[in-house]
Formats: structure tokens, sequence, C-alpha cells
């Protein structure tokens, strides 16, 4: 076979699937509205997702990706379902199944079961509005009849590709009007590389007592002191009622040390660098490393809730490097 041919195949089968999403795009008017709508009422059940075949697999996905953007959902499989987990449908579920021809014969029970409790909500996802899904779901979308690609019509493609399209698009449409932020994602992927890259400062910030305060009336003497303890290479200042008015490193110790003889009975006060740099517990640690970039400075104060002079953490670059975000 020809180098030519096969990519003329590979070209064909994607325009198949970029045709059937552009059909996609035109139907996303008051049914879609509607199914949005019905998903984001549902405050106190649960998401039910199933289908048959490849639309089982994309049914699968449309429940995971539900799942991780702020919309609780979980797959059902359709053909246990009539052996027992039916089960796991309940009273104020919605349940969407998605099946390009509307009558699958593992569905026709779960169409049963659901229609005879009429709390249960179901959505159905068909391309056939003669069909038994179309007919008894309290609201059915109805897809596009979309050319498959490959011989005769019948291999599963450009169908399930525009049923992965509606998934994302209904979850992306919720996780929208939910607010649902990069943050709320992080938390339900805390081990995912997003999830590295999502790490707040107030993830990797020192706080506590390991925080290095001292009080702004102090001598150099004793400050020195501290900051051997302490070991952090900084001293957090601030005034009696806890403000932070200052910060001192160990290169502006040793800078003072070297312009002052009387060095160990300067106080802090005089010679602390005024107003330092903070940062918001909540913002990236990637902004935050590059302020420091910026700055050309190796660590922050951290505030919380706009109150700058209240430190309540402090952060160095290494912390950041440490952490592996890219």
């Amino acid at each position: 076979m020809k180098k030519k041919t096969i990519q003329k195949i590979a070209k064909d089968v994607v325009q198949f699937e970029i045709n059937a999403l552009k059909d996609l795009k035109k139907n996303f008017g008051e049914t879609f509205f509607k199914l949005i709508k019905l998903i984001l009422n549902n405050k106190n059940g649960k998401i039910i997702i199933s289908g048959v075949g490849k639309s089982g697999i994309i049914a699968r996905k449309w429940a995971s990706t539900f799942s991780s953007t702020g919309t609780p959902s979980f797959f059902l499989d359709a053909s246990n379902a009539s052996h027992g987990d039916l089960g796991q449908i309940t009273s104020k579920d919605v349940v969407i199944l998605i099946s390009n021809s509307g009558e699958s014969d593992e569905l026709k029970n779960i169409i049963q079961y659901v229609t005879r409790n009429r709390n249960i909500k179901l959505i159905g996802i068909t391309s056939k509005k003669n069909s038994i899904l179309y007919k008894n779901a309290d609201l059915s979308f109805l897809m596009s009849q979309a050319k498959e690609a490959g011989p005769e019509n019948i291999v599963p493609t450009s169908s399930t590709t525009t049923q992965l399209a509606l998934g994302d698009a209904i979850a992306i449409a919720c996780m929208k009007y939910k607010n649902f932020t990069a943050f709320d994602f992080k938390k339900v992927h805390p081990s995912g590389s997003l999830s590295i890259r999502l790490k707040t400062v107030g993830d990797l910030m020192l706080k506590g007592k390991k925080l290095p305060f001292v009080n702004e009336s102090i001598n150099m003497e004793k400050a020195l002191k501290i900051s051997n303890e302490k070991k952090l290479g900084v001293l957090i200042i601030r005034s009696r009622s806890k403000n932070t008015s200052g910060i001192i490193t160990d290169g502006d110790l040793k800078r003072i040390a070297q312009k002052h003889q009387k060095f160990k009975d300067l106080i802090l006060k005089d010679v602390m660098k005024k107003n330092p740099l903070s940062v918001d517990q909540d913002i990236l640690a990637t902004k935050a490393l590059s302020i420091m970039n910026s700055r050309k400075i190796t660590s922050l104060c951290v505030h919380k809730n706009k109150k700058v002079n209240k430190t309540i953490g402090f952060i160095h670059m290494h912390d950041i490097l440490k952490s592996n975000i890219n």
C-alpha cells in the first residue's frame, strides 16, 4: 500500500469526525440548556451514566470527567445493572444513558427501572428520534446521525467522537457555572502532575513555631544569636503589636557588621529593611517564584486575606524548587 494512500485514509477519518463535530456544535440550543439545568438542579442526588459497547466506554469517560470537575458522578455497567446493580440508582438521582441507536437491549431494563420511579430523572443521548430511549427519557438530546469513517458506515468513529465532545461540553458548562476553579480541581487530583503545578504558597510555606520572628527593639547581638539558631538565613521583624515591620538577612547582618564598629549594640529597628515584600498564601507557588526572580530576592513573607502586615508564613525559593514545579 502506498504512503499517500495511508495518509489520505487518515485525513479522511479526521475530516469525517470534524464534520460530525460541526453538526454537534449546531445542536447546542434550548435542549442543551435544559440538560445543564437538570444536572445543576440535582442537589441531593447523583449523576449516574451508562452505555453499551463503545458508548459505554464514552459513558465511563463522562463520569470520570464530571467527577473531576465538580459534578459527582459514577459509571453504571449496563450489563451488570440487570444483575443487581440497578440498586445503585436511588430516588432523586439523574441517570444519563448514551446510545447511538437508543435501542440497546442492555439499556432497556435501566429505562424500565428508572421510569417506574418518577423521582429519578432520565436523560437520553441518542441519534434516533423514534427509539425507546428517546421516547422514554425525561429529556432527550438528539445527536445528528453522523457518517462514520471507514467502510460501510459501520465502525463507531464519528458518533463516538461527538459523544465524547458532548460530555466535555456538559462537564465544562457545569464546572464554569459552579465556579469550580483550578484550586478545586487540585483538591480532587492530589497526586497528579497538574496538582503539583497548582501548588500554592500556602502548601509550601514555613509556618508556626518555625517562623523566625523577632522583636524590632532587640539588639544585633541577640538577633545574630536567634538567626544562628533558626538557620534560615533571615529574620522577620515585628513591632510590639505583632505587625511585620521589617526583614533582615544574613547578608544584611554581614554588611552592617562591616560598616559599624559597635555592631552588637545596634537596634534592629534602625537597620532593618522596612516593609518587606509579602504575598497572599493562595497565590500559585510558580507566581511567587516569578516575583522572586523579577525582584532578585530569594524569599517572601506570606499573609492572608489582604492583611499584608500580619505574616503567617515564609517561603524561600528553594522550597518551591524542591517541589519540582516546572
